[in-house]
């Protein structure tokens, strides 16, 4: 019996520390990115950072940026189904291109093979192409942006991915 009872308790501290170190990998990995504090709640809110390695983490933050990607480019299509003024018009066609063409078919399949693939140079390029896509977008308005804040959502998010891809270089 109480044999049984010190196994529990060496597996119940076991765990603990298993749960201290992967929360140590987020932290440790977060706090050398430009957004910490993005980086940790988009890394808790996912239940593969539980298991996850550096690699993991990048492809975790890449899978978002994919994420908010698609939003971007729903959001473009229901403000062109406005029947925009032709400035505000011409600015979004400018960005659904960059976030349909570049953004989601270039640079996040880049990012995403470069980690799948052990070349975390090739994956952190895609990210920084990234990044510029969204402010290149952002620049596409004669005056406000109306999707400022998607755009914003990706750059800080590409700089995360980026940042953490770094670490594994």
């Amino acid at each position: 019996m109480r044999f049984s009872m010190f196994l529990v308790c060496v597996m119940c501290l076991s765990l603990t520390q298993i749960d201290v170190l992967i929360a140590d990998l987020v932290d440790d990995t977060c706090k050398q990115t430009p957004n910490k504090d993005l980086c940790v709640s988009i890394l808790h809110a996912d239940p593969r950072s539980s298991t996850a390695d550096v690699a993991g983490l990048a492809i975790i933050v890449v899978d978002t940026i994919k994420a908010k990607a698609i939003a971007t480019v729903a959001q473009i299509n229901t403000l062109l189904g406005l029947n925009p003024d032709p400035k505000t018009k011409n600015g979004l066609d400018s960005c659904l291109k960059k976030y349909s063409n570049a953004i989601l078919n270039g640079d996040i399949p880049s990012a995403l093979e470069g980690l799948q693939k052990n070349n975390p140079k090739f994956a952190e390029q895609g990210m920084t192409d990234a990044a510029n896509e969204a402010n290149s977008c952002e620049g596409s308005f004669a005056g406000a942006s109306p999707i400022s804040s998607f755009n914003k959502t990706v750059t800080d998010l590409s700089n995360v991915a980026s940042a953490i891809i770094k670490l594994l270089l």
